[in-house]
């Protein structure tokens, strides 16, 4: 029998980019609050809120100052109660953001850790340098070292971001009792769970030197440490476990069989991950060096991880990732064809769909032209890194239009007005232009739009056993195209979708449940970017 989670479509919101109240061009939480019909209308049955805790914002959220507040330039916890409320009300499930993997430098647990004599002094990893170089060779996440010198302690601080987010040190149990009381904290105001950051990289077996055979230096010695799994086991058993909840991880570099380690549940760790192999198909090494897009390496990828993994959580994008269409599709002649081919794809795979904000009506990446108009703390290292490697303008430019994490980033495009309905103030991010012909409220008018196909294959999943729970098998996998079938119990359904802008041959039979183009039966011919699923005799 299927768990609650395994039923719903989660619906990502990065909050400050959705809906802003109040015109001080921030989205907020009373701005999440007056879309909540438009989501039940979707099908949404969980709502994922990225960090909406107080936080300097270096990380946009991912710096956390204070686990147990609410940023106020997204609300008070009057209005986060309310969210819940209101919520619980159209049957929608409130999951957050635990990034416990680091906090902010402005943590009042970091503040005090400064201080070698203070009872936090252990809450964060310190190491004395070494001939007045820092304790190893890691590098960061976002670039550079990952380490920094402050001048108070007299140490150097372990940061696998951003040296504003000094990774916390699970050695001591006082943190581990720490982050126990953050979940319970919450979960007992009614939040349904927690999507857990970067979560395979919180527990440090060494401090050794990194090999230089890695892309990041130091990660064999903290990806997916034994250490971790007893920390999560030790979580699910004396927290997650006393309540109807679930999670999923973010888990970097991992492999089916190490996710496999996480979500057993035998294992009682984890509930689901995000794996990113899919998502680096389009990439040598790192995501910052593209290569053309095809669709027979992503086809092999999902394929992979959907025989391998018992249960998955589905995404196309992200907060961190550039726009599904733009990268995946085409958002030029066929944008409206394949937004719904992926939307096709996305909501008949086994395992739980995850959309993002945006990407139910074809949002595009950004159309800046100039890293002023950034604000994306990541894009910003990487630009001054290549900039000191010798890279001309034009080529850093075109790394960071293509990747920045500031394509997901900018606002909700609700209407053709001003500022696309986001805000009646200046925006914190720069509105696409493009808002005047891809918003919410022409697709909702329109009922054949990116929407309202989403709002379709939502209720086709939700009324097809097939579609939820069955087996998946790939049937043919060329440059292209992808076919799969989805099977339980003498039922079967196939999933034809052709990744290009000419028409194919595939000579499948069935009747037609759904085309993204207008026709009536199928003739064994997909037209560009077409999505089928036929019912199988």
């Amino acid at each position: 029998m299927l768990k609650w989670w395994q039923e719903r479509v989660v619906y990502q919101i990065w909050p400050r980019s959705f809906q802003d109240s109040n015109g001080d061009g921030i989205g907020d939480l009373q701005g999440i609050i007056a879309h909540l019909d438009e989501l039940k209308d979707l099908g949404v049955g969980v709502i994922w809120l990225s960090p909406v805790y107080p936080s300097p914002n270096v990380d946009f959220g991912y710096d956390i100052s204070d686990y147990k507040g609410i940023n106020p330039e997204l609300g008070t916890m009057a209005d986060m109660e309310e969210l819940l409320a209101e919520a619980e009300k159209r049957e929608i499930k409130i999951v957050m953001d635990l990034v416990i993997n680091h906090t902010s430098d402005q943590h009042a647990w970091f503040q005090s850790s400064r201080d070698k004599d203070s009872p936090y002094r252990d809450y964060y990893i310190w190491r004395p340098g070494k001939n007045g170089k820092p304790p190893n060779n890691w590098s960061s996440f976002f670039g550079g070292p990952a380490w920094t010198y402050d001048e108070r302690r007299g140490e150097y601080y372990l940061h696998l971001f951003a040296p504003n987010q000094p990774d916390l040190n699970y050695y001591n149990p006082k943190v581990m009792a720490e982050v126990k009381d953050v979940m319970r904290f919450w979960l007992d105001k009614g939040v349904a769970g927690f999507r857990c950051d970067v979560i395979n990289i919180i527990y440090k077996s060494s401090l050794a030197d990194g090999r230089r055979r890695f892309a990041l230096l130091g990660l064999e010695h903290y990806l997916s440490q034994e250490g971790c799994h007893k920390i999560l086991r030790e979580l699910r058993r004396e927290v997650l476990s006393q309540y109807d909840c679930f999670t999923v991880g973010e888990t970097v570099f991992i492999t089916p069989q190490m996710a496999r380690d996480f979500t057993l549940p035998e294992r009682e760790e984890l509930d689901m991950v995000f794996a990113f192999e899919h998502m680096e198909t389009d990439q040598y090494l790192v995501k910052w060096f593209k290569r053309r897009f095809q669709a027979g390496r992503f086809a092999r990828s999902i394929t992979k991880w959907q025989t391998a993994v018992p249960w998955n959580a589905n995404y196309l994008e992200n907060h961190d990732q550039p726009r599904s269409v733009s990268r995946f599709g085409h958002d030029g002649e066929y944008w409206e064809k394949s937004a719904k081919l992926l939307c096709t794809l996305l909501l008949t795979l086994r395992g739980t769909p995850f959309i993002y904000q945006g990407q139910e009506i074809g949002m595009t990446n950004f159309d800046f032209t100039r890293m002023e108009q950034l604000k994306d703390v990541e894009s910003h290292n990487i630009y001054r890194i290549a900039k000191g490697l010798g890279f001309p303008p034009s080529l850093r430019w075109r790394l960071i239009k293509a990747t920045s994490r500031d394509n997901a980033r900018t606002p909700m495009q609700w209407n053709s007005g001003p500022n696309a309905g986001f805000t009646t103030g200046t925006p914190w991010l720069g509105v696409n232009k493009n808002h005047v012909k891809i918003n919410m409220e022409s697709q909702m008018r329109d009922p054949n739009s990116i929407r309202n196909f989403y709002r379709k294959m939502i209720a086709l999943r939700a009324g097809s056993d097939v579609l939820k729970s069955g087996d998946f098998t790939a049937v043919e996998i060329a440059k292209d195209l992808f076919v799969y079938r989805r099977t339980k119990e003498g039922s079967s359904l196939l999933v034809l979708l052709n990744f290009s802008t000419r028409a194919v041959t595939a000579a499948y039979r069935g009747e037609l449940v759904v085309s993204n183009y207008d026709r009536t039966d199928y003739d064994g011919r997909l037209q560009p970017y077409e999505a089928v699923v036929l019912e199988e005799s």
